[in-house]
């Protein structure tokens, strides 16, 4: 049942219905579509290639260091992070690493999937881990002119300027994602003028040709290659089909390799990563619910384990939860063939420790950790200005939750897939409160066709409209699955808050929320233990 008033119920269940409406946002979601991209995600994605292998022959910058990989994967592995410990579990297994594609070396520059996926950071990057490979290592894979540096024409030539060149990926984790204009019949808006501190966008050999042509460079936050079983969608953007498209793309950009990889080598990456719904189930090797990686905070520095006195917090406990996923499990309009409605309580891990007895180890910090689950569940959200919500339903204000759109069960991120803008990357008079945009190129974009025309945008990504071409898309991206926060800072896709406390605190500006200090320190607790 839903919480809330009335009114609030009415809200969420409204966000429900254009939830569902957005499924077209992203790409059908149909079993036939399924794996296939429509045609202007298909020009993206092989724009988005075919300007990788460009900057290979223009600015080659040679292949560096090798990989430094470890010989296995065992089936439970544990890492320290700034909070606690973190941990991944493979229910098949340990991995030998020099038996899987995700390891091996598939391109031209010496990448392979592990470079930039690794477990201490959640299978992403870290800025703190990136900072630390730099100083060990300048050669290290991880530091490519095509999208680690912030144009790949940067200048490598002294230890300064290499360091000034890798520059957002040392301090925000950001690499860049060069991304062509969409095609003239589908685009509703022009570039005006973009001021970017790199060169790399008003570059017509490395970007923009015209106000309507040529390649947009956006700098994002690497997702993390495991839970994928919950995606709703891939990418921030939404422009990869599958885990199987995304293999194939990553090798020919980001490893810049001459030829795609093999269909085996592909199966051993989507393997070892896990399938998720936009994967054909004959490809996958077993079912979502055994296959693949789990990763979450397992212990935390003051609370210590996160599976004590009947919480159930860690991997494993994720691995058993996406046995009962499925797309729209928590929206009852979106492919919920029970009907369950919708409810803002997403998670239940720390229910146990509500009422701790004194005697019980760290109590304090459990409390306080299951106080920040309740926050997370319950606390009214007036949500406004919300790009494919409030201005979709013509509704200036809805009722909702932390849970309106992070809504999988125990896992935080859309269960169907729905593009929004909560002004993460607004930039100008709009720019969002508390964030660090510094050092992001900014986007002057004037809507020339289509309901929004005549409405000009500032924005420091342009987002799903690069691949859609609408103005209704400027801005909107997906959100990520909240397991394994803590060791993956910075957060959002640009890198903006360098703290989980950044992150709610710009939550609770940006829409008025009003939480006490007990409020905002008890929510950092509980997503510090995801």
């Amino acid at each position: 049942m839903a919480h809330g008033s009335p009114r609030a119920r009415r809200g969420v269940y409204a966000v429900c219905a254009l939830l569902m409406l957005s499924l077209t946002s992203f790409g059908h979601a149909h079993a036939a579509d399924r794996g296939m991209p429509d045609p202007a995600t298909a020009a993206t994605l092989a724009g988005e290639s075919a300007h990788a292998q460009r900057m290979r022959t223009h600015f080659p910058d040679g292949s560096g260091s090798n990989q430094r990989t470890p010989p296995v994967i065992p089936e439970f592995e544990q890492d320290p992070d700034p909070s606690g410990v973190i941990a991944t579990f493979q229910p098949n297994g340990p991995t030998q690493t020099d038996q899987n594609a995700f390891f091996q070396n598939l391109g031209t520059n010496n990448r392979t999937c592990f470079t930039c996926h690794q477990p201490e950071d959640g299978w992403t990057v870290s800025a703190r881990h990136a900072q630390e490979r730099f100083n060990t290592d300048r050669n290290d894979p991880l530091f490519r002119l095509v999208d680690g540096a912030t144009c790949p024409s940067d200048d490598l030539s002294t230890p300064g300027k290499r360091r000034k060149a890798f520059d957002l990926l040392l301090k925000k984790g950001l690499f860049r994602i060069g991304l062509p204009m969409p095609s003239s019949t589908s685009l509703q808006f022009q570039i005006l003028s973009v001021d970017d501190p790199y060169n790399c966008n008003t570059n017509s050999t490395t970007g923009l040709t015209s106000p309507t042509a040529g390649i947009v460079s956006s700098y994002r936050r690497p997702l993390p290659a495991t839970n994928l079983g919950f995606l709703s969608t891939i990418m921030w953007d939404g422009r990869e089909p599958s885990l199987f498209s995304q293999a194939v793309d990553a090798t020919l950009g980001h490893a810049q390799a001459s030829a795609a990889p093999s269909a085996a080598q592909q199966q051993q990456i989507v393997t070892f990563e896990g399938c998720t719904t936009a994967d054909t189930p004959s490809l996958c090797a077993s079912t979502r619910a055994s296959a693949g990686l789990f990763t979450a905070q397992v212990a935390d520095n003051d609370a210590g384990s996160l599976a004590a006195a009947g919480a159930s917090g860690g991997p494993v406990a994720v691995a058993q939860q996406l046995a009962n996923f499925f797309i729209g499990i928590n929206d009852p309009l979106a492919n919920n063939p029970e009907n369950i409605p919708f409810t803002s309580i997403i998670f239940n891990l720390y229910d146990a420790w509500a009422n701790l007895p004194d005697r019980d180890d760290g109590p304090d910090a459990r409390r306080a950790i299951a106080r920040g689950q309740q926050v997370f569940n319950t606390v009214p959200i007036n949500i406004t200005d919300v790009g494919g919500l409030n201005d979709a339903l013509n509704q200036p204000s809805i009722s909702g939750f932390c849970g309106t759109c992070h809504d999988t069960p125990n896992a935080g991120n859309h269960s169907v897939k729905a593009p929004l803008n909560i002004g993460i990357a607004n930039a100008g008079s709009s720019a969002p409160p508390v964030l660090d945009i510094s050092g992001l190129p900014v986007f002057t974009v004037w809507c020339t066709k289509g309901p929004l025309a005549g409405k000009i945008f500032q924005v420091t990504d342009i987002g799903r409209a690069t691949i859609t071409g609408q103005c209704a898309d400027i801005g909107k991206l997906k959100g990520p699955i909240l397991r394994g926060l803590a060791a993956r800072a910075p957060y959002f896709h640009n890198g903006s808050a360098a703290t989980l406390s950044d992150l709610v605190e710009f939550y609770d500006q940006r829409f008025s929320i009003g939480l006490t200090d007990q409020q905002k320190s008890d929510l950092v607790a509980f997503l510090n233990s995801l």
